[in-house]
């Protein structure tokens, strides 16, 4: 579950139900982070199973009791389906205003995309059609060579487990930062996302000066949850967040810009009684697939997993089935957490993947956390004190000079 703010006459206060369509697996790009291991051409949702999962939701309002639905496309490449999820919004907006439902007209249509068919005429037919209930996120992750790391094309070797030679890759950048200027024009503070992993830690200072001269006002970033850090990259990655902290700063760029690296209330010790909520909204949130499965959040399909079975809450025919579902309603910090995170001096902010938890454990549970970012989120804390310290030493001066010049400007010219 999610909390919202109230920005339009479309969107109520309150709470938001997150329901996503898992449209297709498939997707242009093999991107080497990506946690979707099981990614095939094959599995794509029908407009039967989609109506099937529309009706189910619909026919129990009493259930899905929060204000407001945000109703999320994802894949692979959602837009890959474009003529499916053209067909699912308008069916979507067709029964909810025919039901009266409580959730019409206080919904968002959501999209996270690799930005390569952004411009084409289907995309931007339907973006003309739902522009006020549309949230539509592009992947860039910076730089041309951080995003050529790692945002390579897929190729036909690569569908046999072949993967291609370092110099026979072939990055995305271009396909994708053409497309930038038109969708900032249709979502001016629209904000983009993100990923590091070891290999990209050298490159995250040059990287969000370049998102942010892109045009882009907020980049919302983070590391992968998985194990994939090697010794020292905690080291670098403070380096990288200390330079662009003074590059922020001493650039005014903290004006009108904002990167999710450097929050206030992170690296702070957590109160077990009262801050003793789950991270990730894993239960409170429902997803389908193409076999018209329910899951309590993506990262549980069978695609989204290295070495365990999915876990599967229901499907479109039988429903949801409850018991399956309430280990995650019972979800909590000090439940999954070692004693040393729940005592750690610097645990606001520090987060875990349930699906990451579920996949890395020694045994089917999802009690079990995933420490793999312990030091860098460590490494965050450091860097993020250092911001916000710098930032207001300098916010201080600039006051101090403020009410010199003031007073200055009010000193008369003694009178002969």
């Amino acid at each position: 579950m999610i909390n919202i703010k109230e920005n339009s006459d479309s969107w109520q206060s309150g709470s938001s139900k997150s329901i996503t369509f898992i449209v297709t697996k498939d997707c242009q790009l093999a991107c080497k982070y990506c946690y979707l291991v099981g990614k095939n051409t094959k599995e794509r949702m029908s407009w039967e199973v989609a109506k099937e999962a529309i009706d189910y939701i619909l026919d129990r309002e009493n259930e899905f009791r929060e204000e407001s639905v945000i109703w999320d496309f994802i894949g692979g490449e959602p837009f890959l389906e474009i003529d499916l999820i053209d067909k699912i919004c308008d069916y979507l907006k067709t029964e909810m205003f025919r039901r009266n439902h409580h959730w019409f007209n206080s919904y968002r249509f959501s999209f996270s995309t690799n930005g390569i068919n952004y411009h084409t005429s289907k995309v931007q037919r339907f973006i003309e059609k739902n522009r006020s209930h549309l949230s539509i996120g592009i992947t860039i992750d910076g730089t041309k060579q951080k995003h050529d790391l790692n945002r390579i094309w897929k190729t036909a070797d690569m569908e046999q487990g072949n993967m291609p030679k370092p110099e026979e890759e072939k990055g995305s950048y271009e396909d994708v930062v053409k497309n930038i200027p038109l969708w900032l024009e249709q979502f001016p503070n629209a904000a983009t996302k993100v990923t590091i992993a070891s290999a990209d830690i050298p490159y995250i200072k040059d990287s969000v000066l370049h998102l942010y001269a892109l045009g882009i006002k907020e980049v919302n970033i983070n590391c992968v949850f998985e194990d994939v850090w090697k010794e020292g990259d905690d080291v670098l990655f403070e380096e990288q967040l200390t330079e662009l902290a003074d590059a922020i700063i001493d650039q005014d760029l903290y004006l009108d810009h904002a990167c999710s690296f450097y929050q206030e209330n992170i690296g702070k010790p957590l109160d077990p009684e009262r801050d003793n909520e789950n991270w990730c909204g894993a239960g409170q949130m429902l997803a389908i697939d193409a076999a018209g499965n329910f899951y309590p959040c993506t990262r549980f399909a069978a695609y989204s997993l290295r070495s365990k079975p999915a876990w599967i809450i229901g499907n479109v025919k039988d429903g949801i089935d409850q018991n399956k579902l309430r280990p995650f309603l019972m979800l909590d910090r000090i439940t999954q957490s070692k004693q040393e995170c729940i005592d750690c001096e610097v645990s606001s902010g520090c987060a875990w993947c349930q699906g990451e938890n579920y996949d890395a454990a020694d045994s089917h549970t999802i009690y079990q956390r995933a420490t793999a970012i312990c030091k860098m989120h460590k490494a965050r804390v450091r860097a993020n004190n250092y911001y916000w310290n710098k930032l207001f030493r300098k916010l201080e001066l600039m006051d101090q000079q403020d009410v010199y010049d003031n007073l200055k400007s009010k000193v008369t010219e003694p009178v002969c």
